[in-house]
């Protein structure tokens, strides 16, 4: 047994997820995805770590564990009722190597900086530059970044910091829930960040677009959602599901601007193009659906359907990434950019299907 799995096996994720006497949280992830992350970290005993999004706790036990009594994890998270409910699960528990702090995760926690790792269990608009000042040179950090400006579009991605810059080290398929400048309602259905339309139905509907110019109004959003909720033209593609994060990922280093993300009453997800006139969408479950069969957006996905095949449906984890430096004033840092996906890249990393 390693010492990642003796440290997995000893913090019980059910009482951090379902406590006897604080109920079940909604606010946790996939206990394995958790400990994915961390062997990335490649955390050490003694090592300090930044976590933001405190969550259930149950990864700030997992990170304390890992550290050891010589290390120490500061959490942060935005929320105050879930720092409470985790302070007290950690004191019960008998876990002393955790400080948690409620503040905006996006700034970091300066005050008990440097860290040597860093990790973020939420999907922030782009790596911030806060996090990665406040990381020691040869640090790492494991975050969860958008590739699009669309939500749920994004990789999990594994950086060491060097003379101060993030470079890339890895990127995986996966996602957590977008960061939030304020505490949100446990029953939020819609994300907070880049939803262009959303109508007000009980089981809500929206569309995100890419490139949201020449409709400040919202207009066009809304049009290209009726038009998806009522379709003029359906058919069945292939089989969706096991690839889902690949097209994702492919339709994302396409960088089209009719490049579009649709929730259909809350119960199934759509990727596709939509323009001021027309919009199709392929759906989770392998069906299409346009506004018509002669759909100028229909072309257009069936063209990037027919590329995606030619590739091979490449995993996520194949594309060559970049960290692009942004320097405006609502969040200073970098955006994580997928190129475009070339056979060449894909056989040099040694990953054919």
């Amino acid at each position: 047994m390693t010492d990642l799995e003796g440290a997995f096996g000893a913090v019980p994720a059910g009482v951090y997820s379902h406590h006897e006497r604080f109920g079940e949280t909604v606010h946790r992830s996939v206990p394995e995805w958790i400990q994915r992350e961390i062997a990335s970290l490649r955390v050490q005993a003694g090592h300090r770590v930044l976590e933001v999004g405190t969550g259930s706790g149950y990864s700030g036990a997992l990170l304390a564990q890992v550290c050891g009594p010589h290390g120490r994890v500061t959490s942060v998270d935005i929320s105050a009722s879930l720092i409470d409910r985790a302070r007290a699960i950690h004191a019960e528990r008998g876990v002393t190597g955790i400080d948690l702090h409620v503040a905006d995760g996006l700034a970091g926690l300066p005050t008990a900086a440097p860290f040597d790792r860093a990790v973020g269990w939420c999907a922030p608009p782009r790596l911030p530059r806060t996090w990665v000042e406040q990381v020691v040179d040869g640090g790492r950090i494991v975050a969860c970044l958008p590739i699009a400006r669309l939500p749920s579009t994004t990789l999990i991605t594994t950086i060491t910091v060097d003379a101060g810059r993030p470079r890339v080290e890895a990127v995986i398929g996966g996602g957590y829930a977008q960061s939030t400048p304020a505490a949100v309602d446990d029953a939020l259905t819609v994300p907070g960040r880049w939803v262009d339309f959303c109508d007000d139905n009980q089981d809500p509907s929206w569309i995100a677009i890419g490139g949201r110019t020449g409709d400040p109004d919202g207009s066009g959003a809304r049009s290209a959602l009726d038009q998806l909720l009522h379709p003029g033209h359906s058919e069945t593609y292939r089989a969706m599901e096991a690839d889902w994060r690949s097209w994702t990922v492919f339709t994302a280093a396409l960088a089209d601007p009719g490049l579009s993300l649709v929730s259909l009453r809350n119960e199934i997800r759509g990727v596709g193009h939509s323009s001021a006139t027309a919009a199709a969408v392929i759906l989770t479950d392998g069906k299409v659906i346009a506004d018509s069969p002669g759909s100028a957006s229909l072309a257009v996905l069936r063209s990037w359907l027919a590329q995606w095949e030619q590739a091979g449906r490449p995993a996520p984890d194949v594309f060559s990434t970049r960290l692009v430096p942004y320097e405006g004033a609502d969040l200073p840092g970098w955006d994580l950019h997928v190129l475009p996906f070339t056979a060449a890249v894909h056989e040099a990393k040694g990953t054919n299907r």
